[in-house]
């Protein structure tokens, strides 16, 4: 196996799917205190969702609050209550392709601008015969980390060595 050209830096987001939203902002908005920073809605991801924060800075935590448009499509956003986990890395597309040549299967989509407008992709919940290596089950959303979160958890982790 060749040197990782990329570093997973922490996380960036959960995402939570239920078949109504309003309930999941009950608790994680009014009970928790989550902020609402945003909306999104896409036909293509058959999602309508709150983007939601905790925490400030480069350490802020986005818990997407998701319900699907239509129950009956694909991808259904509240058939797992816990739909993905979102990761901050310093380097998406080195990361995709050392990632693919490892035999990681990544989902339909490839790097794409996500809800919160950083360059995403998906590594598909299973492997196949192609890409063996999957998420064992759990969608996971690679994020591109801004400079910033780059540098605030490279000076975090000088600190503490």
């Amino acid at each position: 196996m060749s040197v990782r050209p990329f570093q997973v830096l922490g996380i960036q987001q959960i995402a939570i799917g239920g078949p109504d939203k309003a309930r999941l902002r009950r608790l994680w908005v009014d009970l928790f205190g989550l902020e609402v920073t945003g909306t999104f809605v896409s036909e293509r991801e058959n999602v309508d969702e709150d983007i939601c924060a905790t925490g400030s800075g480069p350490f802020k935590v986005e818990v997407d609050l998701m319900q699907p448009l239509d129950p009956e499509k694909k991808p259904a956003v509240h058939a797992t209550p816990l739909n993905h986990v979102g990761l901050w890395v310093d380097d998406l597309p080195r990361a995709v392709d050392w990632l693919s040549a490892q035999g990681v299967r990544f989902a339909p989509g490839g790097i794409r601008r996500g809800a919160a407008g950083f360059d995403i992709c998906f590594i598909h919940p299973k492997g196949n015969d192609e890409f063996p290596v999957g998420g064992e089950g759990v969608l996971i959303e690679l994020v591109q980390a801004p400079p910033e979160v780059i540098q605030a958890f490279r000076a975090l982790a000088a600190a503490h060595r």
